[in-house]
Formats: C-alpha cells, sequence, structure tokens
C-alpha cells in the first residue's frame, strides 16, 4: 500500500479528537451607576449566586456548562466496546454589562475590566474544553470484556468521568484562589477598575 493511501487508512479509521468545537455563548445581568463605584456595588447586588440554597453567594462573573453525549456502545462478541463518544458541549459566560450609557472615560475603564473578566472566565472555559477532550480520548475505543450487555463499559466510564469532573472543579477552584488571592490578576483587575487606572 502507498504510504500516502495507508496514512488516509488510518485517518479514516482513527476518531478525530478535534472533530467537535464547544458551543460558547455570552449572558450578560444589568448593573447600573455612573461610577465604578456603582457599578461595582451594584455587581455585588445582581451578580450570578452560585452555591447551593445556604450557601449562596454572589459572583462578578460566572462559568457553567452543559454537556450531553452521544455515544455508540457495541457489543463485540463477549465484550462492549464504545466505538464513538460525540460529545455537544455548551459553555456560558456569565458577565456584568452596564445597563446605561456610560461617560467616556467610565466607559474605557469598564472595556478594561470587562476585557479582564472575560479572559479570566475563558480560561475556565479552556478547562473545560480540555476535561471533554480527556473524556473523547478515553473513552472512544473503550472495551470491557465479558459484558455483552455494555453494563461494565458504561460503569467503568462513569468512574472515570467522576475523577475527571472533580479534577476539573478542583482546577477551577484553585485558579480563583489564586486570581484572587494576594496579588492575583483579578484583585488587581478590580483594583484598577475602582482606583482608575
Amino acid at each position: 500500500m502507498k504510504p500516502a493511501l495507508l496514512l488516509a487508512a488510518l485517518l479514516l479509521s482513527t476518531p478525530a479528537l478535534a472533530d467537535w468545537k464547544p458551543v460558547e455563548k455570552i449572558d450578560t445581568y444589568a448593573v447600573s451607576g455612573q461610577t465604578a463605584e456603582q457599578l461595582y456595588l451594584s455587581i455585588g447586588e445582581k451578580g450570578p449566586l452560585i452555591g447551593t440554597a445556604g450557601n449562596a453567594r454572589r459572583v462578578i462573573a460566572h462559568t457553567f456548562f452543559k454537556l450531553t453525549w452521544q455515544r455508540d456502545y457495541q457489543p463485540q462478541g463477549n465484550a462492549c466496546v464504545l466505538k464513538t463518544a460525540r460529545p455537544k458541549l455548551i459553555i456560558t459566560y456569565t458577565l456584568p454589562k452596564p445597563a446605561g450609557k456610560l461617560e467616556p472615560a467610565l466607559q474605557a475603564r469598564w472595556d478594561r475590566f470587562a476585557a479582564g473578566l472575560i479572559a479570566h472566565e475563558k480560561v475556565h472555559g479552556a478547562g473545560i474544553v480540555d476535561m471533554v477532550d480527556k473524556i473523547v480520548a478515553f473513552s472512544t475505543g473503550l472495551t470491557v470484556e465479558n459484558d455483552p450487555g455494555c453494563k461494565k463499559v458504561r460503569a467503568e466510564l462513569t468512574a472515570y468521568l467522576d475523577q475527571l469532573s472533580k479534577a476539573q472543579r478542583q482546577d477551577s477552584r484553585d485558579f480563583d484562589t489564586k486570581e484572587f488571592g494576594h496579588d492575583g490578576s483579578m484583585l488587581k483587575l478590580i483594583a484598577a477598575f475602582l482606583g482608575g487606572g
């Protein structure tokens, strides 16, 4: 077989990890004020709530995702093979947006602040995409012997998904702790917005 044909055959028989793309959306919530301080106070009053009912708190911005799958489980003899795992990932970034027109100097400060917020949230989004890529890589071709009903393969996949999900959430928390910690980028961003820098 010619090298080009062999390569083409291999590429066609190997599921591509990058043949999917996330859908990214931005939702906004209105904040009001004619000074940086008023806008920031409004963020504190209207920002998205995260956490459970008893521990809910408002945040400046938030990244949420919805992940669903199309999976093709195929019994092969006494085994079960997960032939394909195609994700559908929707990432939603929730960000503040001034309800009214701002004077030019404040608008410029807001624009810098908003750019920093979305850059921060996009890091969370990239972590989610990375998690999904790892799931696709692990899932595609996953084979479990002695599983003609394809139950064991699902259990093995679920256990792996649980590990990845916990790791992604911890990475996200660690990132926020660093960003909002002493000399963190988000603290500097907020200080620059409030201080006019």
